[in-house]
């Protein structure tokens, strides 16, 4: 079994990350991350399957121990990821899903240089707009902020390891599945499966000089 990586996609806002996210999910080499958390646990939550649900001096004791790739506070919580539940799942060989924007995804492959940063874009910029104004929630200016914001996350896209353009669902997943897939047939992380090939290579010339 080959190691697995952490694979963090970003994109703008209307780029449909949360769907796809959604669709790879249940794909047996893949793996949600989940987030540390302050808030209160709601109704139908559990500790450890929606969050890790820990109290504001856990979570400072974390972050303070250097126990989070990458942490922020939203409406007087505070949420991070924990490098405990990553680091697990890459050992069992999963491809372990953040989604996070440009900035965190940044901070985190300076934390974690072997992490897969990827990009996910819609096919246009009026078809970002569709999306967008097809949501139902954006005003004028909010429209105009988010078309904004995502320039700007464009400029960093040289920053990421690759870019897949999301036109249709099943396509895009096709496509991160090719990319995660061809990843962990690197070397360096199948070094147990080459070890073992070298010994058995090794012996089976033992036994031809015999």
């Amino acid at each position: 079994m080959s190691e697995g990586l952490l694979l963090i996609i970003s994109g703008p806002s209307g780029s449909g990350k949360g769907t796809v996210v959604d669709a790879l999910r249940p794909l047996s080499n893949f793996a949600l991350s989940i987030s540390v958390t302050t808030r209160d646990m709601r109704d139908g939550e559990e500790d450890g399957i929606h969050y890790f649900f820990r109290t504001k001096d856990q979570f400072e004791e974390m972050r303070d121990n250097g126990e989070l790739l990458e942490h922020a506070s939203y409406n007087g919580n505070f949420y991070g990821t924990p490098k405990f539940y990553v680091e697990q799942k890459i050992k069992e060989g999963k491809a372990v899903i953040l989604e996070i924007d440009v900035q965190g995804a940044l901070q985190v492959k300076e934390l974690y240089p072997n992490s897969l940063l990827l990009f996910l874009v819609p096919p246009n910029r009026c078809e970002l707009e569709r999306r967008l104004v097809a949501r139902g929630t954006e005003d004028a200016d909010s429209l105009n902020y988010r078309l904004q914001r995502a320039e700007q996350e464009f400029k960093l896209l040289d920053k990421y390891d690759y870019f897949v353009i999301n036109d249709e669902i099943d396509n895009a997943v096709i496509r991160i599945k090719t990319i995660t897939e061809a990843e962990m047939l690197r070397p360096g992380k199948n070094k147990k499966s080459i070890e073992l090939f070298w010994e058995e290579f090794q012996c089976l010339d033992r036994l031809t000089a015999n």
